[in-house]
């Protein structure tokens, strides 16, 4: 009896066990590859749609680069023009100041010889009063008489001359200044729409950079600039940046990249890095004063945006030391205030 028991044990049949098993496994890498292949679609629809949609701004880009290009082609233009009006107006002054000195030079012969003409014919006044008292004329007296009345004649009618000439280059000099200053009306035009770009510019980098940092109680906003202080970017004392300060900038060089992107290539934006420390002295070998270390820290920052992709023709590094504060005072609070890096986006 226990011998059978024994060979009815050793004979029971797992097989079924291991088909659920199998069958389970099979159902489970059937179920991951129906979850891959459907990621694989929405995957590869999605990037087709961004394909469609970067194909469609590229091409947006192209029209406004052309639009750019046609506007900076007219600017040019219309510069060109100016210097060459300028030029033809600076020469008419000089043309005209000659004109003048010449005519004022003419208009005083031309007094002094009709005062001697008028003496002259005074002259011969008296004679005609004599002659006709004595009732007599030669010929020679007849002459000169016709000769001198001529002479008279001549010189007004040189000086009629010569003033129609006088109002005539005044009425050219009027229409030359009314033309330079339509040209310079709509180069100051120009003007205007390029700063209200670079205003417009500066608005969207403020609010979305304003956003990006407002997660950091330390990060203030005075104006129109940014103020990071010292101790999220260096250590004290020092010009090296730290892992926190870098992850700040990454953000800051990954929104500058997108909106310097959008700016037009005539905008002519800088970013500017000032640095600056508080009242207390510092003098070591390597920054012997405050200018020092406060021009090196901001260096740091413009070496550090330039090596994420920032454009270094694009950003410009000031030191200002310590006499800048934003801060009276001499207590922790005001000296960590005073302690900072700031940031604006401005024109050239």
């Amino acid at each position: 009896m226990i011998g059978s028991k024994r060979r009815s044990r050793s004979s029971t049949n797992i097989w079924p066990g291991y088909v659920d098993a199998l069958s389970a496994l099979l159902m489970l890498v059937i179920f991951m590859l129906l979850v891959y292949v459907v990621s694989q679609l929405y995957l590869s629809q999605t990037l087709s749609d961004r394909d469609t949609q970067l194909a469609r701004l590229n091409a947006q880009l192209d029209e406004l680069s052309e639009l750019l290009g046609l506007e900076r082609s007219r600017t040019e233009a219309l510069e060109e023009q100016m210097i060459t009006l300028q030029d033809d107006y600076s020469s008419s002054l000089a043309r005209n100041e000659e004109l003048v000195d010449r005519l004022e030079s003419t208009r005083e012969q031309l007094m002094q010889q009709t005062a001697t003409a008028e003496a002259q014919a005074e002259r011969l006044a008296s004679m005609e009063e004599s002659i006709d008292e004595k009732d007599e004329m030669s010929a020679s007296q007849q002459a000169m008489i016709l000769r001198l009345s001529n002479q008279i004649a001549s010189l007004r009618e040189q000086l009629r001359k010569i003033a129609s000439a006088l109002e005539l280059q005044e009425q050219m000099t009027e229409e030359k200044e009314e033309e330079l200053a339509k040209v310079s009306q709509r180069l100051n035009a120009l003007l205007a729409e390029r700063v209200s770009e670079l205003q417009q510019y500066q608005s969207e980098f403020f609010a979305r950079l304003r956003d990006i940092l407002a997660s950091n109680e330390n990060i203030r906003i005075v104006g129109d600039r940014f103020l990071l202080p010292s101790e999220l970017l260096f250590a004290s004392g020092s010009a090296e940046l730290g892992e926190d300060g870098k992850g700040e900038l990454d953000k800051l060089a990954n929104l500058l990249l997108d909106v310097a992107g959008k700016i037009p290539e005539d905008v002519d934006w800088i970013l500017r890095i000032d640095g600056h420390t508080d009242i207390v002295p510092i003098n070591t070998p390597k920054f012997p004063s405050n200018w020092e270390l406060s021009t090196a820290r901001a260096v740091a920052v413009v070496r550090y945006l330039a090596a994420q992709g920032v454009p270094e023709r694009r950003m410009v590094a000031a030191g200002f030391g310590e006499f800048f504060p934003v801060a009276e005072g001499t207590s922790p609070e005001a000296l960590q205030k005073n302690r900072r890096i700031e940031l604006k986006l401005t024109d050239r």
